[in-house]
């Protein structure tokens, strides 16, 4: 279909305009989003059952042979001590009119406890389960905590997260679970495990699975506090996210803070791959509120205020010494506790007044009076019985911190639910026990640290917009305030609303709309969904952890894509969209040329290195009827294209301007096509510097205009590999092991001040030393492979003055040596050693050598000399022509490096270049076998001697020559600073910077020869 490769993005400015006869379906509406427009009519409701488990394990053995019982059976759940109500259909115990099937004893918790083993199941023997499990839900999604020790010292700073902890448990799981379920996604930060499952009908049709992590822990950011998310889409339709998370433990008010600053984290730094279907494709990922459906459980953390743990556990145990039998050692324990605290084994007569004063007075005790105990025969509504553990739950509950914060707007308040909460703590119990709260020394207070939260789009965008009309009023409040219209005249009356208390005892649930179709939920896509929680509770028979699991059941109703009818609509709108580019506007079809096998609707250049070019093509087909004018234009944020970018086509513009910025217009007739290449080429340095500090990147959006048709936008995007160019060695002396690569978008600041014990600081640059190591190496070869040659049919390589530094003495081949240029720099870069190309002459190698050298150097930020120091030598150099002082070239040596030695980096820097440039003056041109001839010694007559005039003899000559042209060459690129702008000023200073690296490239024996 000939509009399906037509590129189309939002309307924006520059974009199309309207005109008046406008088919409903344009020529330049891509197939997907007019597809997708249509989706109505190719998707179809269905019901889903999803599970949501979580359990803090506590790293404690045997843990995981409870898994399948539990949580993918439903088992382990105490009817007497939670209110849960099983629905006919969903209790495993009893046939389709509700009657009771024959079925063994469940295993009493005596016996239970008696048989509880790290070795085997916890589970009660016989317990058919009571929540629904197996194949009654098509979507399990589990959270773990403490699957490892996270408390360990170790575990919490280990820079990566070991995978072989999860694999039991998603063995235990995998093989709980009926056949044919997949294994849809899992994350795991250290502790924290998420795994998600799906049954066969439900696997195939989820997409855009994308995982994360957020670590809070040690420093805010180690792994062994924090979540683990995933985002998947069900259908090509509905957002889904799930959310395990491991909050700050404590129960200090300091540690309430830090547990919401976790959530803040959490939500904040937690971001999705973008999602890639129907309609317009996401640029950017998503990040948690952009879902449809969202679902946050795990250890939140959140413990009991204002109450004794004390206190707590007795009025808990009161209930929970009923399991027992008189024989049993648990009870003992509970009674023995009970008795040391003065109590009767019988219920105080309010659990509220209960309550109360253990919040006024932590030293207060239970009620000793009672009237009612807790072997009531008479059946009476739990919710209204002071004595039941309903109504007890319902005392502890308002002094729970998470209630607390979502009341007060501080975190979960923004749509966020839970379901009722009618079981006991989940936390903290002694290991192998139903009832005893923690007897050990701590006798920490019991507390729900364990929670499933969740929220819809339509909860999140109820608290939005009631926000807003909060908002709204209180701007109203305070405008009439400020007219003095905040009290009523006479005969008039106005609405009295004080921002302050109106509303203030709202409950955290106020945006929950309580109609008909209050579980209706308007998703992203447009859809009409419905979520309704069917079970919460806790599985108070698991035995082999010190918390209690949690799970969650919902039915979930939802649109998914009918794959076949999809395909119909597919065929039909392709064929409106071929009519209505046939119908007279001008068309085209721009096609992006792909180097990865396939077409793209964005132009990737891939990774992008230092003065690499990398083009990439586009094709033009005027696809229309009539002729089609087109042409890059200008996008409003300067010309038509970045600066890093050229645009080239494979003809002539219509309008031959030789102004570079003019628009360049081209006519295609009907059936014609063009191409165009892009090139991305990077070599100023100043761009360099941006992209290597992060201040910009290589992206960007072309806008490519048709006269009286539509706009096409072409992004082109590539990943740039940061360089070793554009910097200062003081960042040098920064960078890790392995090269600038190794960063990961790190920023060496630069300062001589270490950050912290383990920061990189070497006391020279790596590559300096690097570069004219080699030099040094390859020029001794160059020079010995040459006296092998035995020859004088041929020049050597370095009779010209400058050789290998002079771009006018280098020989080798240019392309050949751009290709080595470019994998030195990636050397350097990467932090590897240099690697030249098989039988590649040494003497090209080292031109390349220099080569790298060169722009190394020219691009340092500071240079090796920089500015304030050269102008403090220049400044000396002045002083001492004035007066006529003259030193010794070894003198001269001397204050040099000691003028540079307040900068070890330049130093040692200057140090190694010289040295080098020395080195290859040697060997290029010998004094050695030269014969010294005794002279008169003489001084300069200047400073730095530039009395000194050419040898007559050829070998000295020579050897004056080299030194003078490496001078001249290096001395711009070593040294920093604005000459003078005058003509003699200008040649006094570039004297003066040649003729001090002059003097450390004479040795000894040349300047008593010049004297």
């Amino acid at each position: 279909m000939e509009g399906d490769s037509c590129i189309v993005r939002k309307q924006s400015v520059p974009g199309a305009y309207p005109l008046p006869d406008i088919p409903t379906i344009s020529s330049q509406q891509s197939l997907s989003q007019a597809v997708y427009q249509r989706r109505a009519e190719y998707t179809r409701s269905y019901k889903i059952r999803v599970k949501i488990g979580t359990w803090n394990v506590a790293a404690l053995p045997g843990t995981e042979k409870d898994i399948g019982a539990w949580f993918i059976e439903g088992k382990g759940v105490s009817d007497s001590l939670t209110g849960l109500t099983v629905r006919t259909d969903d209790d495993p115990s009893k046939d389709a009119n509700g009657n009771p099937l024959p079925s063994p004893a469940t295993e009493s918790v005596t016996d239970q406890e008696k048989r509880s083993t790290k070795k085997m199941s916890t589970i009660p023997v016989n317990d058919p389960g009571s929540l629904p499990g197996r194949d009654h839900v098509d979507l399990y999604v589990l959270g773990l905590q403490e699957i490892l020790d996270v408390n360990s010292k170790i575990e919490a700073i280990r820079p990566y997260t070991a995978p072989h902890p999860a694999n039991k448990w998603k063995r235990s799981v995998s093989e709980a679970l009926p056949a044919g379920y997949e294994l849809v996604t899992e994350q795991q930060l250290l502790g924290l495990l998420l795994l998600v499952y799906a049954s066969p009908t439900i696997a195939p049709i989820i997409s855009s699975v994308s995982t994360t992590s957020v670590g809070t822990g040690l420093g805010g950011w180690m792994g062994n506090k924090g979540a683990v998310t995933a985002r998947i889409v069900l259908g090509e339709t509905t957002r889904m996210v799930f959310v395990n998370c491991h909050l700050a433990a404590g129960n200090e008010k300091a540690s309430v803070s830090q547990r919401n600053e976790d959530v803040e984290q959490i939500l904040n730094r937690t971001k999705f791959s973008p999602i890639q279907g129907e309609g317009v494709a996401e640029d950017f990922g998503e990040g948690i509120g952009d879902e449809d459906f969202a679902f946050w459980f795990g250890d939140l953390n959140y413990r009991l205020d204002t109450l004794t743990g004390d206190d707590v556990r007795r009025l808990l145990m009161l209930h929970t010494r009923n399991e027992y039998d008189t024989r049993h050692i648990s009870l003992r324990k509970i009674d023995n506790e009970l008795l040391a605290a003065g109590l009767s084994m019988e219920m105080p007569s309010s659990n509220h007044e209960m309550a109360g004063r253990s919040e006024t007075s932590s030293q207060t005790a239970m009620s000793r009076s009672s009237s009612i105990t807790l072997h009531d025969t008479e059946e009476t509504d739990p919710s209204s019985d002071p004595a039941s553990l309903q109504t007890t739950l319902s005392s502890l509950l308002p002094h729970d911190q998470l209630h607390k914060q979502m009341r007060s707007r501080t975190v979960f308040h923004d749509g966020w639910q839970e379901g009722t909460i009618d079981f006991l703590p989940t936390y903290k119990y002694d290991v192998g026990s139903v009832g005893m709260f923690d007897s050990s020394e701590k006798k920490r207070g019991p507390s729900w640290c364990d929670r499933i939260l969740y929220r819809t789009r339509k909860d999140r965008l109820g608290y939005l917009r009631a926000m807003k009309e909060e908002e709204e009023a209180r701007w109203k409040d305070a405008e009439m305030k400020g007219r003095g219209l905040d009290k009523p005249m006479d005969e008039e009356i106005l609405y009295d609303y004080d921002p302050d208390t109106d509303g203030a005892e709202e409950s955290y649930e106020h945006n929950l709309d309580h109609d008909a179709d209050s579980n209706i939920v308007v998703t992203k896509a447009g859809y009409e969904d419905r979520l309704e929680l069917d079970y919460y509770t806790s599985h108070q028979r698991v035995l082999s952890s010190d918390h209690k699991p949690l799970d969650a059941v919902f039915t979930l109703e939802y649109d998914a894509v009918d794959v076949e009818l999809k395909a119909a609509v597919h065929q039909e709108v392709a064929r409106e969209l071929d009519k209505a580019e046939n119908e007279g506007r001008p068309c085209i079809t721009l096609v992006v040329d792909s180097h990865n096998g396939h077409p793209d609707e964005s132009i990737n250049y891939g990774d992008v290195r230092y003065d690499q070019p990398k083009t990439r093509s586009i094709t033009i087909a005027n696809t229309g009827r009539v002729a089609a004018t087109i042409g890059f234009v200008d996008r409003y944020v300067g010309g038509i294209a970045p600066p890093w970018l050229t645009i080239e086509f494979d003809r002539a513009s219509d309008n031959l301007n030789t102004n570079p910025n003019a628009l360049r217009e081209y006519t295609l007739e009907p059936g014609d096509t063009t191409s165009a290449n892009l090139t991305v080429h990077i070599t100023d340095m100043d761009q360099v510097r941006s992209l290597n500090e992060g201040r910009s990147n290589i992206e960007d959006v072309l806008v490519l205009r048709v006269q009286n048709g539509r706009d096409h936008f072409l992004p082109l995007h590539g990943l740039w590999l940061q360089s070793s160019l554009g910097r200062s060695l003081e960042k040098f002396t920064r960078i890790p092991e392995g090269g600038v690569r190794r960063l990961q978008h790190q920023k060496p600041d630069g300062s001589s001040h270490s950050s912290g014990d383990d920061a990189v600081k070497w006391s020279d640059p790596k590559e300096v030393f690097q570069l004219t190591e080699a030099i040094e190496a390859l020029v001794e070869r160059t020079v010995a492979e040459w006296d092998m040659k035995e020859t004088l049919e041929e020049r050597p390589p370095w009779e010209p003055t400058g050789w290998p530094f002079s771009k006018a003495s280098w020989s080798s081949d240019l392309d050949q040596r751009e290709f080595m240029i470019g994998e030195l720099r990636e050397a350097l870069d990467t932090g590897q050693p240099f690697v030249y190309p098989l039988e590649t002459d040494t003497v090209h190698k080292v031109e390349a050598l220099a080569a790298t050298l060169l722009t190394f150097l020219e691009s340092l930020e500071d240079g090796i000399v920089p500015q304030e120091l050269w102008q403090e030598l220049n400044k000396e150099i002045e002083d001492r022509e004035r007066s006529r002082k003259c030193m010794s070239g070894e003198e001269m040596r001397l204050w040099v490096l000691d003028i540079l030695s307040v900068s070890p980096a330049h130093s040692v820097s200057f140090t190694f270049l010289v040295s080098m440039l020395a080195s290859v003056v040697n060997e290029l041109a010998p004094l050695r076998s030269w014969p010294p001839t005794p002279t008169t010694p003489r001084s300069p007559d200047t400073l730095l001697g530039r009395g000194r005039g050419p040898s007559h003899d050829p070998i000295l000559a020579r050897r004056q020559q080299i030194d003078s042209k490496y001078a001249e060459i290096f001395a711009d690129v070593l040294i920093r600073g604005t000459l003078p702008g005058k003509g003699k000023d200008k040649k006094v200073e570039e004297d003066r910077r040649r003729q001090v690296l002059e003097v450390f490239l004479r040795s000894r024996w040349e300047e008593d020869m010049v004297r």
